[in-house]
């Protein structure tokens, strides 16, 4: 086991150029910078800091530990992505660009009306700050058992660093200082993820390339799945990964505002494209490296741990020595941070906008926007030692399950307000939002108690969503048109 001052010390090292560069990127310190960076980023920046935001520790972590039940399987979810991504591109990024907007969720306002607005606000913060607390909670507890343990440090204390470290660079800057901060961490991670794949492959004596080959033809290589009763089937897969790239990057404040930074559209469509190339990639390499990880356990007669999200950590930490135990422990934590301090930005975005509507107030201050994100720091030190509590089995599940329940309401009503012209009753629209994930849930639990029933996967999100769509559509009936939303539609 690698020593823990040593961990102490990369950290230390690693934080400080990440407190260094918020010190040069942060300007002034408005709200202008904070929320849209100025309007002035650039779309290569923009598109390779995305990657360390979308994948994050969970990735990291739970893909290639997913690897050695389920084979290459994810990777039919991923090249859904694609279609999800082309429709974010040429879709909502013309919308949202038209309309002007920093928080997305202002398109809700004016094509469907304020409780509309609210509402979709208010699902998004509670959506990203439990995806968000998961991710964290997973690579805390990583570096908990490899550095803070060992120095009697209690998990919560863990925790409370790890969030006061990123609430440091980037209370000032807000997304203006994580376009930079995240390219970076986005560079470490993926010179992490190449770095493991060389070292296990010099542990079972091949190449890189021969150790792909080897994965490839194994029994975990295996990528298409078209058993239909299966949860692994193509089909199933393949439009699940679709619409879960279109709710959680497109309907998402937290991805989509850094690509409202972008100087104007086309730029961020040329964001939007080749992050989407890069990102298939990266995912592909994440399988392989879970193949090989199962290779290794193999040659070296180990057994598969009861939580999968324990595989690769045990194997980086405890079998292949101190280069690569650093490796995987920079890996994760640029991944997780990448993600959490885009998350936490995009939080106090929202609630500022969405909530506060500062933008409205005649001064804009900066100290209320500091106190909110104060706040949504305290929130998520809260969430994370309740998943602590309660977490068992794989994360990415778990994160997959939450967006269905979460993001269901948001698809349900972006549809609606795309794909119709028609007026809605607005105080409808809290309840109608509540009520579809409440039946979803009624519905899983119930279709698991049928011997044979049919099982819900991530397609519980598209049930949501119709749900949603439906309800909508009945508080139509009668709804005054209203010359705005009329104009929108």
């Amino acid at each position: 086991m690698i020593s823990p001052y040593i961990v102490i010390a990369l950290l230390a090292g690693y934080f400080a150029i990440l407190y260094i560069i918020s010190r040069y990127t942060a300007g002034s310190g408005d709200n202008e910078a904070f929320f849209s960076a100025n309007r002035n980023s650039k779309w290569y920046l923009v598109a390779f800091g995305m990657i360390g935001t979308s994948l994050s520790g969970v990735t990291f972590i739970s893909v290639p530990g997913q690897v050695s039940v389920t084979g290459f399987s994810y990777f039919q979810v991923v090249l859904g992505y694609i279609v999800g991504y082309v429709t974010i591109t040429y879709v909502l990024m013309p919308l949202y660009y038209r309309l002007n907007l920093v928080s997305i969720y202002g398109f809700l306002e004016q094509r469907l009306g304020r409780q509309a607005f609210k509402t979709g606000a208010w699902f998004f913060l509670v959506s990203r700050s439990v995806g968000s607390a998961a991710r964290f909670f997973l690579v805390m507890s990583v570096l908990h058992l490899a550095v803070f343990q060992g120095l009697g440090l209690p998990f919560a204390l863990t925790v409370l660093i790890g969030l006061a470290l990123i609430w440091l660079y980037t209370y000032q800057g807000g997304v203006k200082t994580i376009i930079v901060t995240d390219t970076l961490q986005t560079g470490a991670m993926l010179a992490a993820l190449a770095l493991s794949i060389t070292l296990i492959a010099s542990y079972v004596g091949k190449s890189p390339a021969g150790l792909i080959a080897q994965v490839m033809a194994s029994p975990k290589g295996q990528i298409f799945f078209w058993d239909w009763r299966t949860p692994d089937f193509f089909f199933k897969q393949f439009v699940s990964g679709a619409f879960i790239a279109l709710v959680m990057t497109g309907l998402d404040q937290d991805m989509m505002q850094k690509n409202l930074t972008c100087r104007n559209l086309r730029e961020a469509q040329t964001n939007m494209l080749s992050f989407t190339g890069i990102l298939v990639g990266v995912n592909f390499l994440f399988l392989v490296l879970g193949g090989a990880l199962w290779l290794f356990a193999q040659q070296e007669g180990l057994a598969l741990p009861a939580k999968l999200d324990t595989f690769f950590p045990t194997i980086a930490l405890g079998y292949l020595g101190p280069l690569a135990a650093i490796t995987f422990l920079l890996g994760i934590i640029a991944a997780t941070y990448a993600s959490t301090d885009s998350a936490l930005t995009a939080l106090t975005t929202s609630f500022c906008i969405d909530i506060l509507e500062l933008n409205k107030r005649p001064t804009q201050t900066a100290s209320v926007r500091k106190r909110v994100h104060i706040g949504f720091t305290a929130v998520l030190f809260v969430l994370v030692l309740l998943f602590n509590a309660f977490n068992q089995g794989s994360l990415i599940k778990v994160v997959f399950t939450l967006a269905g329940y979460t993001y269901g309401p948001l698809l349900g009503m972006f549809g609606y307000g795309i794909l119709t012209k028609r007026a809605v009753r607005d105080s409808w629209v809290p309840a109608i939002c509540i009520a579809a994930p409440i039946i979803c849930y009624g519905l899983d639990a119930y279709t698991k108690t049928i011997e044979g029933g049919y099982k819900f996967g991530f397609e519980l999100l598209l049930l949501n969503g119709a749900l949603v769509f439906v309800g909508l559509h009945i508080s139509s009936i009668g709804a005054k048109n209203h010359p705005q939303l009329t104009k929108l539609a």
